[in-house]
C-alpha cells in the first residue's frame, strides 16, 4: 500500500533527538527503547496518512456495500454446501475483493483529506496507543485506479455477479478441505462469464480477458485500507473478522 520514501530525515533526526533529551531526562532505558520505535512522519506526496472527507456519509455507503456483500456470499447455494471451515476461509480471503467489486458496481465515489502530521511530542506522549495502520495517500490512489478499471469496462449485474463467484470460489486458498470442488465452482463461474458476454458483446472477443485483468488489480488492495478507511469509524475497535463471521453465518 506505500512506496518507497524519498524523504531525508538527516535534520528531522538530530531534532527529534533534542526533543527526546529534552522529554526524556530522567526516565529509564526502558522508556528510550520505546522511543526508538516511534514511527517517524514523512511528508512524502504518497505515504501521507489520509482519512475520508465526508465519513458519516460515505461510511454509511460502504457499510451498505458490505451488508450487500455478504448477502450475496450467503445467497450462494454452492457456497452453503461447503464444510463450515472452508466458508470461514473463503470468506477470510474473499471479503476484501468482493467489497470492492460492490463498491465499483454502485459507482462509489470518495475524496480524502490529509491528517496533519502528528507533533514530535504528540508522537512520544501517545506511542503505543494506536497500532492500525493509517490509510495512506498511495493506498487511496491503488483503489480508486482499481475502481476506475471496471467503471471503464461497464460491467453488467450478470458480468458482476459470475465476476464476484469466481473471486469468492478461490482454489488456492490454503488449508481448503474442498478445494477440488471450489476449483470447479471456480470454473463454472468463469464459463458464465464467458457466455453471458456473447449476446451483451458479440463483437468485442477480447473483453473476458480484460475483465480477468482489471480483477486481478483487485489483490493489490490491502483489507486493512478497507477497514481502516471504511468501516472502522462505524465499527470502532470491534474485531471486523468476527463482524463478518456473525453477518454470514446468523441466519
Amino acid at each position: 500500500m506505500d512506496c518507497e520514501c524519498d524523504c531525508s530525515d538527516n535534520s528531522n533526526g538530530q531534532a527529534n533527538a533534542i526533543l527526546f533529551n529534552i522529554l526524556s531526562r530522567g526516565e529509564s532505558t526502558q522508556n528510550e527503547m520505546n522511543y526508538k520505535r516511534v514511527p517517524q512522519s514523512c511528508h512524502c506526496e504518497k505515504r501521507r496518512n489520509v482519512c475520508l472527507k465526508t465519513p458519516n456519509e460515505t461510511c454509511q455507503v460502504a457499510s451498505d456495500v458490505l451488508v450487500k456483500t455478504m448477502h450475496f456470499m450467503k445467497s450462494l447455494p454452492a457456497f452453503q454446501q461447503l464444510p463450515p471451515k472452508d466458508q470461514l476461509s473463503l470468506l477470510q480471503n474473499g471479503w476484501a475483493p468482493l467489497f470492492i467489486l460492490g463498491l465499483a458496481q454502485d459507482r462509489f465515489r470518495f475524496e480524502v483529506d490529509d491528517i496533519p502530521a502528528p507533533s514530535m511530542l504528540e508522537r512520544i506522549l501517545l506511542n503505543n496507543l494506536n497500532n492500525q495502520e493509517q490509510p495512506t495517500m498511495a493506498g487511496v490512489q491503488t483503489l480508486k485506479a482499481c475502481l476506475m478499471k471496471f467503471w471503464s469496462l461497464d460491467l453488467s449485474p450478470k458480468e458482476y455477479a459470475y465476476l464476484k463467484g469466481t473471486v469468492i470460489f478461490n482454489p488456492d486458498v490454503p488449508g481448503l478441505k474442498a478445494s477440488l470442488f471450489i476449483e470447479g465452482l471456480q470454473y463454472e463461474a468463469q464459463h458464465a462469464l464467458k457466455e453471458v458476454l456473447v449476446p451483451l458483446h458479440p463483437d468485442d472477443k477480447g473483453r473476458f480477458a480484460r475483465i480477468l485483468l482489471a480483477a486481478s488489480t483487485l489483490k493489490t488492495i490491502t483489507p486493512s485500507l478497507i477497514t481502516e478507511l471504511f468501516l472502522r469509524p462505524v465499527i470502532g475497535q470491534t474485531d471486523l473478522l468476527d463482524l463478518l463471521i456473525d453477518m454470514l453465518f446468523t441466519r
